[in-house]
């Protein structure tokens, strides 16, 4: 993980724990990679579409926590046992009533030709995983942690291998370029999650100088 963070008087140790996340989201997305390309599978589809479901409903909770962790001041003040909140959609739910610009916002990132500035950010207006879509498919992922009642429908395990190939897509346009806003700070952190097959993890903190320029 490389630290790419201008010197400035902030407080890093939000962005790192941020970061440390986002590491733990690129390896699993590569466990998910290994098995949807058929590279190694579970021995049967139904237990290889389980494991992958699993992975999936870890990075839905995972992108969750990392929201926490930078909000962690604000979220701790509201609630006192955070270090135990662990579901996907109270967490989503509980942030977004501290915080409504607590998700992640994807950018495109693209050359500026204006004198000094290197690169221009864009957010993104659609193909990226929302919040909302978040919530739901994490509880869709909880369906294949339990066995199907031999006397219903039973698991859809085609709707899962294509709304796999769908949330992976989803995922990356969401974490590949962002940003994170912090509700009691000015500025951003801009992530850069760079080669999904790498541990690496880019970050900056786009803030005001403490002092003159």
């Amino acid at each position: 993980m490389r630290d790419t963070t201008p010197l400035q008087s902030v407080d890093e140790t939000g962005i790192r724990q941020y970061a440390n996340v986002m590491v733990e989201i690129k390896r699993r997305s590569r466990v998910i990679d290994h098995f949807m390309s058929g590279k190694n599978a579970a021995i049967y589809m139904p237990t290889t579409t389980e494991t992958i479901g699993l992975q999936f409903r870890k990075i839905f909770e995972l992108i969750a926590f990392a929201s926490l962790a930078a909000n962690k001041k604000l979220y701790a003040t509201a609630y006192a046992n955070f270090s135990k909140h662990w579901e996907a959609s109270k967490l989503v739910g509980n942030l977004r009533r501290l915080n409504p610009d607590f998700y992640p916002v994807p950018v495109t990132v693209t050359p500026d030709p204006a004198p000094n500035i290197k690169s221009d950010f864009s957010a993104r207006k659609e193909g990226f995983l929302t919040a909302t879509q978040l919530v739901q498919a994490h509880g869709r992922c909880g369906n294949l942690l339990h066995a199907a009642n031999p006397f219903s429908k039973g698991i859809d395990y085609e709707f899962y291998h294509q709304s796999f190939l769908e949330w992976y897509s989803l995922v990356i346009a969401l974490l590949n370029f962002h940003q994170v806003h912090l509700s009691d700070e000015p500025g951003f952190w801009f992530i850069q999650m760079g080669d999904f097959s790498t541990d690496d993890v880019s970050y900056n903190i786009f803030a005001p100088f403490a002092g003159n320029p």
